[in-house]
């Protein structure tokens, strides 16, 4: 009866939604179960803030009358907490689809080939209804030299297990304000 493409924020629900009231869905992801929010956005940048707030309130220790030496950060081990919980909350979500009644997960790149059909991997897909839930990703904006130099993403720098010497963050939106804070207070 449909297909929804992307396990991000809303596929999840639409799916669950729709196998609950008797829908025949198929339900495909390309990659990651739990989209942006999960792998590369709410879910990592909050569980690194969290580490980065816990190393600011303790180098404020004196002020509260507490001190407990020069504090470290071990971006290793913010890294390891952080792909913990997003871990289990993408295990978490593909898990739930996997289980729905109803519902048939499919991974691998969709592809439509007419307004109602789909091709999925060597499948094809035929539905009334297809729901298009695709994500975000970064984009690196145009300036002068950005190719010629080694830059990360809001993606990439969930990567890094060492802290940089040097960080340059570019835009001034939540995201980089995000990261400029959390990597100031590492």
């Amino acid at each position: 009866d449909a297909i929804v493409v992307g396990a991000g924020q809303a596929g999840p629900s639409l799916a669950h939604r729709l196998a609950k009231a008797g829908w025949k869905v198929a339900m495909v992801e390309r990659h990651l179960f739990g989209g942006t929010c999960v792998n590369t956005g709410c879910t990592p940048t909050k569980a690194m803030v969290a580490s980065a707030h816990a190393a600011h309130l303790a180098r404020r220790g004196g002020d509260f009358g507490v001190s407990a030496g020069p504090v470290k950060v071990d971006l290793r081990a913010v890294k390891a907490r952080k792909d913990a919980i997003v871990e289990k909350a993408r295990t978490g979500v593909e898990k739930s689809l996997r289980e729905e009644k109803n519902c048939t997960v499919l991974t691998g790149t969709a592809a439509l080939t007419s307004p109602t059909k789909m091709r999925v991997g060597d499948a094809t897909l035929e539905a009334a209804k297809i729901f298009l839930d695709v994500g975000a990703r970064p984009r690196v904006p145009e300036m002068r030299g950005v190719e010629s130099v080694p830059f990360l993403t809001s993606t990439t720098i969930l990567d890094l297990d060492t802290l940089p010497e040097h960080l340059i963050v570019v835009g001034s939106g939540s995201v980089g304000l995000e990261f400029a804070q959390m990597f100031r207070r590492f």
